[in-house]
């Protein structure tokens, strides 16, 4: 059974790849005891040199007071939690909380909130916004659903993730709230390449270009952070292009449920898939503009200039 919550809570960690591990890094500098699993303990290990304890199975975690989630999919959600050595599979113990940060769709959601309420363990949903760059710098923003009373205990644990937590309901409301989010943040990427590779077929290069639309109204943290990937062509993933379409299936899949037409996110969809096609599946979904530059008849070379990305010490967040 759930035990009561102690306060500052014991802590575990289940999932440390590119943002679980920063994440649980940032509990752990704040001075809270965690323990981690992650299905390649390999890259776990490095945590234990913060003073973080490292497990061989999800179980493991089920005496903490609260054990985050943050998987690639709703499968390695269901996986971690109620699979075979899952965290609400103990006979004898559940944690007090759960809290699942992962982009997954809100009936897999629904289905892990319904077993964790049989163990008597309070479930929340807080999917992120950022990446590890933006956890660095101290902006990462959550959307939380679930029980107010529960996120009234949980939100200074919460704040010590990143810069803002916003409760957005009950259920799975967060599930959409990131949805939605992730599905604007393809349409705006495809968009951004597009009127880049316009003024660069005009003759117009792309560090002017976007040190204007930066500077202009239409800029944002996030055009700015993206900016340097688009100038210089690194493409080392933040988040991938197989990870934007499935958040786009998703967006596409909650928009034919409550009938809202969305034919801007269902373009962007068809090009990411094709620019996954393409063989563009292990960079960063910034690559859109290869794409988008190849369909326009031109061929991207990169600038090489030092190009600012927004980020600093300061808390600011940009999504990826």
């Amino acid at each position: 059974m759930a035990h009561v919550t102690q306060d500052p809570p014991r802590v575990g960690w289940i999932g440390t790849g590119r943002m679980g591990f920063q994440l649980a890094a940032r509990l752990l500098d704040a001075g809270y005891d965690v323990a981690v699993h992650n299905r390649t303990r390999a890259k776990a290990e490095p945590l234990t040199e913060r003073g973080a304890t490292v497990v061989d199975r999800p179980v493991d975690l089920a005496d903490r007071d609260v054990v985050f989630t943050m998987v690639s999919a709703s499968p390695d959600l269901q996986g971690v939690t109620t699979g075979p050595g899952g965290l609400l599979t103990s006979p004898d113990a559940a944690p007090g909380v759960l809290i699942d940060s992962s982009t997954v769709s809100t009936g897999t959601s629904a289905l892990v909130r319904e077993e964790a309420a049989r163990r008597g363990t309070d479930f929340l949903a807080a999917p992120v916004s950022g990446n590890p760059k933006v956890i660095a710098a101290g902006g990462l923003t959550i959307a939380v659903s679930g029980s107010r009373e529960v996120f009234g205990r949980i939100e200074p644990l919460l704040a010590a993730l990143g810069r803002g937590v916003t409760y957005v309901g009950e259920d799975e409301a967060a599930r959409l709230v990131k949805i939605a989010h992730n599905v604007f943040l393809g349409v705006v990427t495809q968009s951004l390449a597009e009127i880049t590779v316009l003024a660069e077929k005009g003759g117009v290069s792309r560090a002017a270009f976007l040190e204007f639309l930066n500077d202009s109204v239409m800029g944002s943290a996030y055009t700015r952070y993206k900016s340097p990937a688009l100038v210089n062509l690194d493409f080392k993933p933040t988040f991938t292009m197989p990870l934007l379409r499935k958040d786009l299936e998703l967006g596409l899949s909650a928009a034919r449920e409550l009938e809202v037409p969305m034919p801007l996110a269902a373009a962007t969809a068809q090009l990411v898939a094709s620019a996954v096609g393409a063989g563009h599946a292990d960079e960063d979904f910034a690559a859109l503009i290869l794409e988008q530059a190849r369909n326009s008849g031109i061929t991207l070379v990169a600038e090489d200039v030092s190009v600012d990305d927004g980020l600093s010490p300061r808390d600011r967040a940009v999504g990826r």
